[in-house]
């Protein structure tokens, strides 16, 4: 009876094959790498080559990797099958806005360029020069960076699941992400936007999005639950999401960094929402029948939620009227945050309120904000200096 192999050896033959009446020579290694669990029995796999130093090159090499521990057996798998089962299995926790960008992503981007690899060939200078082919075409360093974001994910994913051995995207090298200048209303475009929406069917949600901070999706998913008047606060628990296609309906989410924050706003807010809910029920009344009690603080005539583009749209309309047709609805937020800022709130506030994951992205964001305060007070200090020197 042969003696079978013990898990990590192998052994090396020549062998011959017949293929259209010629021989042809070539050298193969057979090697166990465990036991089938259902079955006990070994689990062999085999190496061809040209020669027999390939062979034993290859052999010592696999025979290494199981001592180790980190064999991984050669696999079929494409890049673009594994993004599919990726994207199929293992977002489960993740937002359906976000799934359909990843999707587009995959899709749109790296299926074309590497899909057809082998996973388990895929090389850093593959990815290397799939980066550089995407910034001749054109995209952004920005979007090269997401980009690069959702395949590292997919691939770290296929290391823990044992598809390849590392990540080789961990290794590539990004174009560089210019920082896009902050554009804030300051204190008079603050005036001239207040005039310009007075009145307006959406200016309550321009005031409350001015005056708090608070993200689009997550001024529209405000629901009166959320609305404290006694304590003056507000709890940010939920944000507004469209899905991408199919229907566009609209669901609830978690807010975009996972946390819920409560924040403390000016009682001039809560005039605001009082105004709403005084509108509100007057709406509710004349709808009678017809009214949805969704709950949320912003609604249309009959209860339901607001579209987000509608709002956008409409407040795109209204900076341009007010002098200020760059504006995008997320400089109401950046507005807010300098302000702040300028009124002496400390940056750990500021960063709560936000919620920004930690106050280091707040002051990055914001540095020049910061800076200019420092210096500010520089000059405070000498003019006390001077009176005290004098």
């Amino acid at each position: 009876m042969a003696k079978r192999n013990a898990q990590g050896s192998g052994t090396i033959r020549k062998k011959s094959v017949i293929r259209n009446g010629k021989e042809y020579i070539y050298w193969e290694a057979r090697y166990t790498v465990g036991k089938d669990p259902g079955t006990g029995k070994q689990i062999q796999k085999c190496i061809t080559g040209k020669t027999q130093a390939e062979v034993r090159k290859k052999l010592q090499q696999v025979l290494v990797a199981i001592v180790e521990g980190v064999y991984v057996g050669l696999s079929k798998l494409t890049v673009g099958a594994w993004l599919n089962i990726w994207l199929s299995d293992y977002l489960g926790g993740v937002k359906p806005r976000t799934q359909d960008s990843y999707k587009t992503t995959c899709n749109v981007h790296i299926k074309p360029s590497l899909g057809a690899l082998r996973l388990t060939a895929l090389t850093p200078h593959d990815i290397q020069k799939f980066y550089n082919n995407l910034q001749k075409q054109g995209l952004s360093p920005k979007s090269i960076k997401n980009t690069h974001g959702v395949f590292h994910k997919a691939l770290e994913q296929a290391v823990k699941l044992g598809h390849i051995r590392y990540n080789p995207s961990s290794a590539c090298e990004l174009p560089r992400v210019e920082k896009a200048e902050l554009k804030p209303l300051d204190s008079e475009g603050i005036k001239a936007f207040l005039h310009t929406v007075k009145g307006h069917r959406y200016e309550n949600v321009y005031l409350v999005t001015l005056f708090t901070g608070m993200r689009q999706g997550e001024v529209l998913g405000l629901t009166w639950d959320c609305i404290d008047f006694d304590n003056q606060t507000i709890t940010i628990k939920q944000q507004l999401q469209r899905e991408r296609g199919g229907n566009g309906e609209y669901h609830l989410v978690s807010p975009k960094n996972g946390k819920i924050r409560r924040i403390t706003a000016a009682p001039f807010v809560f005039s605001v929402l009082a105004n709403e809910r005084e509108k509100q029920n007057k709406n509710k009344k004349i709808a009678g029948a017809i009214w949805n009690n969704s709950n949320f603080v912003f609604t249309n005539e009959i209860g339901n939620n607001l579209s987000a583009q509608t709002v956008y749209l409409a407040f795109k309309k209204l900076v341009a009227k007010a002098g200020f047709p760059e504006a995008r609805f997320h400089d109401l937020r950046h507005s807010y945050a300098v302000a702040a800022l300028q009124a002496g709130d400390d940056i750990k506030t500021v960063q709560e309120n936000l919620g920004h994951h930690t106050a280091a992205f707040t002051l990055d964001t914001y540095g020049h904000v910061t800076e200019r305060m420092k210096k500010e007070s520089a000059q405070r200090m000498e003019g006390f200096i001077k009176d005290v020197l004098t």
